[in-house]
């Protein structure tokens, strides 16, 4: 009888680094690329793809319109860089600033709409109000159930799906080290740094710790001491056949609904509703919300009336009670930072929120303020009220 062959049992590759992140969304990806331009080593983990959650699978539009005003200075600072996207990262993205148009169903509608505009003049957006003849005459496309709306002119749109991995391959390039396909399965610290480990085949090293995990970033909080109210939400989304070009903005409908853009080709992608969860990891648009989606669409877009869906998906987005981010330093554990619970909104802030987490990793504060994202506001002690967004 032969000597039975012995298990050879390989070690894990150990890295050390500055700065570790979990996510490799648009958060996570942007944030390794400022913090790479600004000389700091990154060592990045993602569960699958750079940009394959969340932030590749969103709506695309790039808006600062209806945001809480709290979350304007960023949506501002990303704005600038949504200008430079193709210095930044070798490709635009499809991204053009062709206008966002919030509809006004009802004279309340417009009233509040008008109520934005006058609260966020200060800063800069440029929006205009339309209605009545001029409604007419700007967007004869749109159904009668519109009674006006407004317009901010510089905000627009993009390709998630183009957008989102570029930020992850740029910081790449960059020489941030990025590991996909690479689940976070066990997270400590010594007293020293934060040991980070991926199965059998890695372990990162780092004093610091960026928490971008999208929707699965509550249970890294609270290993620390900081749970926190998170809640996965699933959207509904669809794209139709090319159809002939009939409008140029992306569109909202104050008052949440229906959100659609048309794309260079010609197809119209649609938002609106809740998709079903699958499983821990997938999610579906659901038959009844896209029924109800189609409904939307052909009263306030009459040339979609005879148009086809061609596909229909869903993702995985993380959502906290007030519907604004955390985007915050660890009250409990030095050298944890969070940028997470976006609520389907992180598209367009996410490159400025990289910066900010940049910032806070390297120099301990941000010169954009994030006062209203602590993690702290949801101790029960002192939760604040819901903020409101538009």
């Amino acid at each position: 009888m032969s000597a039975a062959t012995p298990t050879l049992t390989r070690s894990p590759r150990v890295l050390d680094t500055e700065v570790a992140i979990v996510g490799g969304g648009i958060v996570g990806a942007s944030a390794a690329l400022a913090l790479r331009r600004r000389g700091v080593d990154v060592v990045l983990l993602e569960r699958d793809l750079c940009g394959s959650r969340s932030s590749g699978v969103n709506y695309g539009g790039v808006r600062r319109q209806g945001r809480p005003l709290s979350q304007l200075p960023l949506a501002q600072r990303a704005h600038e860089i949504w200008g430079r996207l193709p210095a930044l990262l070798g490709t635009d993205g499809e991204y053009q600033r062709t206008g966002h148009f919030k509809i006004a169903r009802s004279e309340a509608d417009l009233a509040s709409l008008e109520k934005y505009q006058a609260m966020s003049r200060d800063f800069g957006l440029g929006i205009e109000l339309l209605s009545g003849a001029r409604l007419r005459e700007r967007c004869p496309w749109i159904g009668g159930r519109a009674v006006g709306g407004s317009l901010c002119p510089d905000d627009g749109q993009a390709n998630p799906r183009l957008v989102s991995p570029a930020f992850a391959l740029a910081a790449q390039r960059a020489g941030a080290q990025i590991f996909e396909r690479t689940p976070l399965t066990a997270v400590e610290h010594d007293g020293r740094q934060f040991i980070l480990s991926s199965g059998s085949t890695l372990t990162v090293r780092s004093p610091l710790l960026i928490n971008c995990a999208g929707a699965w970033a509550g249970p890294l909080a609270a290993q620390f001491g900081e749970a926190v109210p998170l809640r996965s939400g699933h959207p509904a989304m669809a794209v139709t056949e090319p159809l002939p070009h009939f409008m140029q903005w992306s569109l909202g409908v104050e008052g949440g609904g229906i959100y659609c853009r048309q794309v260079a080709r010609g197809n119209v992608v649609l938002g609106g509703g809740s998709g079903v969860a699958l499983d821990g990891d997938r999610a579906r648009s659901e038959r009844s919300a896209i029924a109800a989606l189609a409904v939307q669409a052909i009263e306030l877009l009459p040339a979609l009336r005879h148009a086809h869906f061609i596909r229909t998906w869903s993702g995985t987005e993380g959502y906290l009670p007030d519907r604004q981010p955390v985007l915050d330093t660890s009250r409990t554990r030095p050298g944890l930072i969070h940028g997470f619970g976006f609520a389907g909104a992180g598209f367009q802030i996410g490159p400025a929120v990289g910066e900010v987490l940049a910032e806070l990793a390297r120099d301990g504060r941000s010169s954009t303020p994030t006062d209203a994202f602590a993690i702290d506001r949801f101790a029960p002690a002192d939760a604040p009220a819901a903020a409101t967004a538009h």
